[in-house]
């Protein structure tokens, strides 16, 4: 396939990527450009602003959870019909799983799909010192895909200074830059960057750093480099053969609390022959009538649990599905949601669902972060040896995380014990990427089947 398209990535976490990611998306919106987006690795929150803030399709790609092959055959399945893809990354351009490895970094997945790459320097505070970090991350590129850089947070003097220096010294070109916003950034959580709802001034951000991105940036050295990229085969994902007859509906949860979905498990669970509705836990009275199964993802629940508390009628639905032996997967902030209490950071305890015994408690830091390979001690979403690929990033912890799964740290090897999984129920706080192994999708659907024909 031949679409436009370039990766935004830097040499580590806060160089600007989200804010000038945001910016470019939106001002190709702004032309007519019919654009999606990716993001390198496991995040379900920049993907939020590029569609909810921006209304451009996104999703999530990453060489830990799916290899070379199916990697480039999501890219290409999500770009279909669409003329520019842009790409932003994880962390510092070469850092993988464990921090170390190639699978799992922006790099990787820059070669994997023959992106261009345009690396973002945070230039606050220096001059020709930029000059080395360029060409050390250039002399570091066996592929040459680095084609360009943008500073971020310096000023037109000094980029006007540095431009002919770095093209001269680097054999790069010099998009462009984005002056410092100081206190307009993009605030951050524990998690990673406060979703769009949360950012009441959001529109107005946006619109300042997509207006200096258009007067800054050149658009047109941009474009050529976008249209540089190198056509790439992939090989279409195999289609489910569905029966319409036997569709389960699948209710989703999606409110301010539960909101970390990735959209390639939904399209997923689509293509086992499920119909997805959404739900909130938050604000309706129960789950919707006529569902098959019950799908709680993580998000923010902790930030709002007197609401979630308070919603009897919500929690008595939940356990009425539970009761009823209704197909129930819940990652991270869902299966908080299935325990018998939560405890904030003020010490103030909730009562949730109780479908669980569990208690849980805020920790004040990671519990267990990162990629991890489950594979299930008895086959009941997965066939007998079949594993799956997820991860870990909570700060609250039960006394009751279950044990029916074995959890694998790729870069350590090291293994624990986690999930509750038996009958219909999956839950547990790894978050799941069901393309790394679609089996999962269509072990839930089957059992969505089975549950509506009773």
């Amino acid at each position: 396939m031949n679409i436009k398209r370039v990766m935004i990535a830097a040499p580590k976490s806060g160089s600007g990527k989200t804010g000038i990611t945001c910016a470019l998306l939106k001002s190709l919106k702004n032309k007519g450009i019919k654009t999606v987006s990716f993001k390198c690795g496991p995040d379900y929150i920049d993907p939020m602003y590029h569609k909810n803030a921006l209304g451009v399709p996104s999703y999530n790609l990453d060489t830990f959870f799916t290899g070379e092959k199916s990697t480039r055959s999501l890219f290409a399945r999500n770009a279909s019909g669409f003329d520019f893809a842009v790409f932003e990354g994880v962390m510092g351009l070469f850092d993988g799983v464990g921090g170390v490895r190639a699978d799992g970094s922006s790099f990787d997945l820059a070669r994997v799909t023959k992106t261009p790459i345009l690396l973002v320097i945070d230039a606050k505070g220096m001059g020709r010192s930029v000059i080395p970090e360029i060409l050390g991350f250039k002399s570091y590129d066996k592929e040459n895909l680095i084609k360009g850089v943008i500073l971020n947070r310096t000023s037109e003097g000094m980029f006007n200074i540095l431009k002919p220096l770095i093209e001269e010294e680097c054999d790069i070109s010099a998009l462009g830059f984005i002056p410092d916003m100081k206190d307009r950034a993009f605030s951050s959580r524990h998690l990673g960057l406060v979703t769009p709802d949360d950012t009441g001034n959001l529109d107005e951000v946006l619109e300042e750093l997509t207006g200096y991105f258009e007067k800054n940036v050149s658009f047109e050295e941009l474009e050529e480099i976008a249209g540089s990229a190198e056509d790439i085969e992939a090989e279409a994902l195999p289609e489910t053969v569905k029966d319409d007859s036997k569709q389960p509906v699948i209710a989703v949860a999606r409110d301010e609390a539960f909101c970390f979905i990735y959209e390639d498990n939904l399209t997923e669970l689509k293509n086992a022959g499920a119909k997805i509705v959404f739900f909130s836990p938050l604000h309706d009275a129960c789950i919707p009538e006529g569902v098959a199964g019950l799908i709680l993802p993580g998000g923010y629940p902790e930030l709002h649990l007197k609401e979630l508390s308070e919603n009897t009628s919500m929690l008595e639905s939940v356990r009425k599905a539970y009761e009823a032996k209704m197909p129930i997967f819940a990652e991270c902030g869902g299966f908080m949601y299935l325990q018998k209490s939560i405890e904030d950071k003020d010490g103030v305890v909730y009562i949730t669902t109780g479908i669980f015994d569990g208690e849980l408690k805020f920790k004040g830091k990671p519990v267990r972060f990162g990629y991890v390979t489950l594979k299930e001690k008895s086959p009941n979403f997965l066939d007998e040896g079949e594993e799956i690929k997820g991860h870990e990033f909570h700060y609250f912890d039960s006394d009751d995380n279950g044990s029916d799964v074995i959890c694998t740290k790729p870069f350590t090897g090291r293994t624990y014990e986690a999930v509750k999984d038996f009958d219909n129920v999956w839950a547990g706080f790894p978050h799941l990427y069901f393309p790394s192994n679609p089996s999962f999708a269509i072990k839930f659907v089957e059992k969505c089947v089975s549950f509506m024909s009773k």
